[in-house]
């Protein structure tokens, strides 16, 4: 990983020294933002608004008390599969790279790609797995309480997700 670090702040350096317009005139590979770099002005993109998780489902009411917001990032391996959980608190998320599907325990199923926006269930029980090519990025923002889980996790279920 280090090797790799190196190399790409000397092809970078390279880059801004010979006057490259982007990444990918000199790596061939581009930022995942690069739509975005001759913006001139604010933009305000809204990437989902919605009252219900991926299946259709309404979400619940908010909790009460005072609030714990919690964000994380998931690295999920290429072929990962996460185990069966529910989660007892609002969140949502982006896919920032890779291939998501989603598999809930009555077969409903949804794919996220990079890019796009996720609200999970709430109590219903899930699993994930990365059907790509690539490892998942994966952000995601709870809405949750001091002492709460973000995840429930289920062993005893022992489904095949496929």
């Amino acid at each position: 990983m280090k090797h790799k670090l190196t190399t790409c702040l000397a092809v970078l350096s390279a880059a801004v020294l010979s006057g490259c317009a982007t990444c990918r005139d000199c790596c061939g590979s581009a930022s995942p933002f690069a739509q975005y770099d001759d913006v001139a002005t604010v933009q305000r993109l809204e990437l989902k608004r919605t009252s219900e998780s991926w299946d259709g489902t309404a979400l619940p009411d908010y909790l009460k008390g005072k609030p714990e917001l919690v964000v994380m990032r998931y690295i999920f391996p290429v072929g990962s599969k996460l185990p069966w959980h529910h989660h007892p608190v609002i969140n949502y998320g982006i896919l920032q790279q890779g291939e998501l599907t989603i598999v809930g325990l009555e077969g409903q199923r949804q794919v996220v790609r990079a890019g796009e926006p996720i609200v999970e269930m709430v109590g219903p029980i899930h699993c994930g797995m990365n059907t790509g090519d690539k490892p998942i990025v994966l952000d995601m923002f709870y809405l949750s309480q001091d002492g709460m889980p973000l995840a429930v996790q289920h062993p005893e279920i022992d489904k095949s997700m496929e």
